[in-house]
């Protein structure tokens, strides 16, 4: 059975890994392809689901590794762009848990150059999931024209949002005023712990939940690493835990956790429309097997989210929480 076809609109960005240099006073950087979106799309390719990625991808040297990597993992680049534009850079330090704090070098690069003459070339006719957010919906000039995209969009496909905040580019101020808006939007809301605490400090995740199906957006998940993963669809709450693993580090876990959310709603027939049909038994059975493949992004370095054959078999949990 061939799975239904997801599209995803982001960013790709060169992941630069800091580490000692051989040399005193030098400085090794290892080069993963990387960004949000990027990963996601990655991801559900070696899932199995039909994966296009709408990006402008710059000819420079990391462009050039961004589309190997994308066409290794079988992901669909005939609408990317080729972009005059450089590369975005992320220079990623590593704590002692594995978790990366980021520099970027991103100031006129390729992700932020969207067109509306660029997007309304894109035929979404197959499209069941559309998912998009990170730095590619809040940065300009490209950020309006994106939104547009996915307002027109969700006539005919699911309209999956993760915010992604990155305080150092963009001030949580700015998510905070148009979150609202991509509620409205959206059917799917992934966004971690981290995320909650920037954009709705203070609020419990109950509270954040409520606030944002308010807003308009029927389903929300929000990621809490080894503490596993609480959503809510339209107030009903369910929580799984994260399996165990011995934790390499964390960087694409949670776009890794959005691609195993959608592939299984996607195998499951759910995607496609208003999530009508969507009961918060199959919102447990899809955050169950996205934290396992989550999981398996934490055990490797970088963002390389497992494939289909690596996937162990799950094991029985259940906890649903009162709405």
């Amino acid at each position: 059975m061939r799975l239904p076809l997801v599209t995803v609109l982001g960013e790709c960005v060169a992941d630069a890994f800091t580490a000692p240099a051989p040399v005193p006073g030098e400085l090794s950087l290892r080069v993963l392809p990387g960004g949000g979106p990027a990963n996601t799309a990655v991801a559900l390719a070696r899932l199995g689901t039909p994966a296009r990625f709408l990006a402008r991808l710059s000819d420079d040297a990391f462009g050039r590794l961004f589309r190997g990597h994308l066409e290794a993992s079988g992901v669909d680049l005939t609408a990317a762009i080729h972009a005059p534009e450089p590369s975005t850079l992320a220079v990623a330090e590593l704590d002692a848990q594995g978790r990366a704090a980021y520099s970027f070098h991103a100031q006129g690069t390729a992700d932020w150059q969207w067109t509306a003459d660029e997007l309304a070339a894109v035929d979404l006719t197959s499209t069941a999931c559309l998912h998009s957010g990170s730095l590619t919906l809040v940065r300009e000039p490209g950020g309006t024209v994106v939104e547009d995209f996915l307002a027109r969009a969700s006539a005919t496909a699911t309209i999956s949002i993760d915010p992604n905040v990155r305080p150092l580019l963009v001030a949580p101020e700015a998510y905070r005023e148009r979150l609202p808006h991509w509620c409205a939007i959206a059917d799917i809301l992934r966004l971690s712990e981290d995320d909650l605490e920037l954009l709705l400090p203070e609020y419990t995740i109950e509270r954040a939940c409520d606030t944002w199906h308010a807003a308009g957006v029927p389903l929300v998940v929000i990621t809490r690493g080894e503490r596993g993963a609480v959503a809510s669809l339209n107030g009903v709450r369910t929580a799984v835990p994260t399996p165990s693993t011995a934790v390499v580090d964390t960087v694409g876990a949670g776009d890794s956790f959005t691609a195993g959310f959608l592939h299984h709603l996607g195998a499951k027939g759910l995607l496609g429309g208003r999530l009508t049909d969507l009961r918060v038994d199959d919102v447990f059975d899809a955050c169950a097997f996205a934290a396992r493949v989550a999981a398996l992004t934490c055990g490797v370095a970088g963002p390389n989210p497992p494939w289909a054959s690596q996937l162990p078999q799950p094991s029985p949990v259940a906890g649903h929480l009162a709405g």
